[in-house]
């Protein structure tokens, strides 16, 4: 079995596809907190009145 992750691991279209998906998962990630961080949300600006 390790040897045939070994040679799954080298192969470049694979290395791609898994690089690929980590990125995006790391993007779609990003995308979620900042959707909790306040920053596009103005609703403090009318709390003041």
């Amino acid at each position: 079995m390790p040897k045939k992750l070994k040679a799954l691991w080298q192969n470049a279209t694979f290395q791609f596809w898994f690089k690929t998906v980590v990125y995006f998962l790391i993007l779609l990630a990003l995308v979620y907190l900042y959707s909790y961080s306040g920053i596009n949300n103005s609703k403090f600006i009318y709390n003041e009145f």
